[in-house]
């Protein structure tokens, strides 16, 4: 789960540090964790704006917001409303976090490398979300994918072929989820009262889009890589198998 401190938040989600401070005045937020003097909030407290937000623009008072929140902390049937809270914090990956030093990913990624070449490549590791510095570490959110650029360039692959090949994959999963989630909100979320008598139906359309989508894309992924490697693979067999032919014959 990302930390945010509260200008940080603020930006993320849209709003002001001001509006945060008043939010938690009225008990709408949740206090942050203190770490020393400095507040840390998380994805709950992001979803908790965007909540917020989102009953604002549909009219309801900030006074019409902290009885629906009060109520929903006292585990009435409001839960059902708020409950899509806990549908945008679930994480959609089972995944646990790594951390790694400096060394230790310039071992696996860098060795060879100078300093400014190294601190590029970081750089555009970090851009890409690979990983995330945190003080003198850095964490990977997914270290299976750590592991996959490992592997291939371990292969002979350059590093910066990965870092390449990897923006373009996440804009095309970007691409994929956008369709998802167009789909869904134009068939079932569009006209739903998300604050209503819809909110359950809606975050459990939500909750099974997650195994949904993996059963779609692997498929489509198996397929289709079965197919360029077959075909890529095939036509070079062919035409060494063809030169050899040639080869005996003179």
């Amino acid at each position: 789960m990302r930390e945010y401190r509260i200008d940080e938040l603020a930006q993320t989600a849209g709003t002001t540090v001001r509006n945060i401070r008043s939010y938690q005045d009225r008990g709408l937020l949740p206090p942050p964790r203190l770490q020393g003097r400095v507040g840390i909030y998380d994805d709950a407290h992001l979803a908790r704006l965007r909540l917020i937000g989102q009953m604002l623009e549909r009219g309801y008072t900030l006074s019409n917001i902290g009885d629906l929140v009060a109520a929903w902390e006292a585990g009435r049937d409001v839960g059902d409303v708020l409950g899509l809270e806990q549908v945008l914090t679930d994480p959609w990956s089972d995944e646990i976090p790594a951390w790694l030093s400096f060394a230790e990913l310039v071992e696996v990624f860098g060795p060879g490398r100078d300093a400014a070449e190294i601190d590029a490549l970081l750089a555009r590791a970090v851009e890409l979300g690979l990983v995330e510095p945190e003080g003198d570490r850095y964490r990977a959110p997914s270290p299976r994918l750590l592991h996959v650029g490992a592997e291939l360039v371990a292969n002979g692959v350059p590093l910066e072929a990965v870092l390449g090949i990897a923006g373009e994959i996440r804009r095309d999963c970007e691409v994929i989820a956008g369709r998802f989630v167009d789909l869904v909100n134009e068939h079932v979320i569009a006209d739903a009262d998300l604050l209503g008598k819809d909110a359950v139906r809606v975050a459990e359309v939500v909750r099974r889009m997650r195994p949904l989508v993996q059963m779609v894309v692997n498929p489509f992924v198996a397929r289709a890589m079965e197919k360029r490697v077959r075909a890529e693979l095939g036509d070079k067999l062919e035409f060494l198998l063809e030169s050899e032919e040639k080869d005996t014959a003179l």
